[in-house]
């Protein structure tokens, strides 16, 4: 590693260090966000699941409503474990409490604070995530080996969201604005696959659901976690790393153009 990539990953681990002593004030944020997953496989996964019974898993084989359901809890939790870093807390972060330019004012640059942020919502995305897959351990809900890769899944699914979080809270305005950010991801999370195989959607919409980013992560979870992989998964993992390349190169460009002179 040469002098100037460890100068820069020193850089990323203040600001990663410095989010983690803010958060600590703020843990009840943190258990609320770890809880809601869990519910929703509780009282969905379990509940209606006993009326449920057995539906279509991947390759047509028939699995319990609540192995089905779980794993794509588990791609949403890494969803919404990086979203509210990325969008709220990074448009205070550059609109109101002005800490990027408190952090510019250091030798700090842009691309730094870029990476610092994406990291930190990844990491919080991806513990989110562990503990979820915990649970499911512990319910019996991990029937493959392959689910060792889970939680490595569960950060790239993190990377893509914060990605492009990050480049499209850049072009909010106010608080007003993040009213979109609620109005995308409801029918993300309700169309993606999650609690009904793609099966059951009308052609038009499983074609839609096929083209949205989180249902690459629910594929990629559920093919793990009940252990059926498939070389298209590099498709649905490149679709991910692409989305959150995208949204840093965004997000760097436009907040270099806000905060510098």
């Amino acid at each position: 590693m040469t002098a100037l990539a460890l100068m820069g990953t020193r850089r990323v681990v203040r600001i990663v260090e410095r989010n983690a002593r803010v958060y600590r004030r703020w843990w009840p944020v943190f258990l609320s966000t770890w809880l809601e997953p869990i519910l929703y496989l509780f009282s969905l996964g379990i509940g209606v699941g006993a009326l449920v019974g057995k539906v279509e898993g991947p390759g047509g084989h028939l699995v319990d409503y609540e192995q089905f359901v779980a794993p794509g809890l588990l791609a949403t939790a890494a969803m919404t474990g990086c979203i509210f870093d990325t969008t709220f807390g990074f448009f205070f972060k550059y609109k109101y409490s002005h800490a990027f330019d408190g952090m510019l004012a250091t030798p700090l640059e842009v691309d730094d604070v870029i990476r610092g942020e994406l990291t930190w919502a990844v990491l919080r995305g991806a513990l989110q995530s562990t503990v979820f897959f915990v649970v499911m351990l512990v319910m019996g809900l991990v029937p493959s080996w392959w689910a060792v890769l889970a939680v490595p899944v569960a950060a790239l699914i993190g990377f893509g969201f914060a990605g492009l979080g990050m480049g499209l809270t850049t072009y909010m305005r106010s608080f007003f604005d993040f009213d979109y950010v609620q109005l995308g991801i409801a029918p993300l999370f309700l169309f993606s696959a999650t609690f009904f195989p793609l099966s059951q959607y009308p052609d038009a919409l499983a074609f839609v659901v096929k083209l949205t980013p989180l249902y690459q992560g629910v594929v990629m979870e559920r093919a793990l976690v009940l252990g059926a992989p498939s070389p298209v998964l590099v498709l649905n993992g490149a679709y991910l790393a692409l989305m959150g390349l995208a949204g840093m190169r965004v997000a760097g460009t436009r907040l270099g153009r806000m905060l510098l002179p």
